[in-house]
């Protein structure tokens, strides 16, 4: 079923239907947040997220991808794709990752998104809730490695809103752009533990 809503154009990889955006917008409303902003129209998108501080950053997300209808993707090491949740991991979204392969995870996802005409692959990149020095470069060395763009989304606990924040134009210096991107996420949003970020 298509449809069309004020968060996603017709490019975006799409899951569920009026009853599942229901569900989400009940998730996000019943812990008193909301949405803001618009997700880019491209039908591949590295997607970070950010600062992640907190566990209900989970239900934030699951209740945003539910509630505008956003089938994104995320990396799981293949033995947890064993029966039978190996085909609900991958009906969810999950992507094994072969840590033993010759490829390494950038060559992994360059091949994957050769294979899938619309990915939308998302990303910690802080990689743990607790305070962090730098972010790991993974969600960088993806985008720029299978030339795909990067959409931030912002937790403002603050204002108690998922910002669905735009594209960010990368420079191709990877730490660099980490560095870049960790300020802009840190100085602009607020996560729901501040202490960590």
């Amino acid at each position: 079923m298509k449809y069309e809503n004020e968060f996603v154009g017709p490019n975006i990889p799409r899951m569920g239907n009026a009853l599942t955006r229901w569900i989400g917008d009940i998730i996000i409303k019943s812990i008193g947040w909301k949405l803001e902003g618009r997700l880019a129209d491209e039908k591949q998108i590295v997607l970070i997220g950010g600062p992640h501080t907190s566990n209900w950053d989970l239900i934030l997300a699951m209740g945003t991808a539910l509630s505008v209808g956003l089938k994104f993707s995320w990396m799981m090491k293949k033995e947890a794709f064993f029966w039978p949740l190996g085909p609900l991991w991958k009906a969810l979204g999950g992507i094994p990752i072969d840590r033993k392969a010759q490829l390494d995870v950038v060559g992994q996802m360059k091949g994957y998104l050769a294979q899938n005409e619309k990915v939308w692959i998302g990303i910690t990149p802080d990689g743990t809730r607790a305070k962090v020095d730098r972010y790991k470069t993974g969600y960088l060395r993806i985008a720029s490695g299978t030339n795909t763009p990067l959409f931030i989304v912002g937790i403002d606990a603050k204002r108690k809103t998922v910002v669905l924040d735009g594209l960010y134009d990368l420079t191709g210096d990877i730490e660099a752009d980490n560095a870049a991107i960790k300020t802009y996420i840190e100085t602009k949003y607020n996560g729901i533990n501040p202490e960590k970020t």
